[in-house]
């Protein structure tokens, strides 16, 4: 386990006590768990690029194509969109 020294503004020092007290938890939990989330979602992103510019459109529509044309389940389903929301106003 580490140790830093952390400067805060006083107004976030203050929401994070309450934040944290409101969880049950203490400031250095509070912190630790907001820093893996951080960390976590900037890797998630960098996974999600570096998979991106391997893709090949190619070979997604030949999965694709194997894919059975059916109707999706009913939890599934996007809701129906009305007609008024489809048609955009003229500028």
């Amino acid at each position: 386990m580490s140790t830093i020294s952390l400067r805060l503004p006083e107004s976030l020092h203050k929401a994070a006590r309450n934040l944290a007290r409101e969880e049950n938890i203490s400031i250095n939990q509070l912190i630790t768990l907001a820093l893996a989330e951080k960390v976590s979602a900037l890797a998630a992103e960098d996974y999600i690029q570096k998979r991106g510019a391997r893709a090949n459109r190619k070979k997604f529509l030949k999965a694709l194509s194997k894919v059975p044309h059916s109707e999706p389940v009913e939890f599934d389903r996007l809701p129906a969109i009305s007609k008024k929301a489809t048609t955009r106003k003229a500028s």
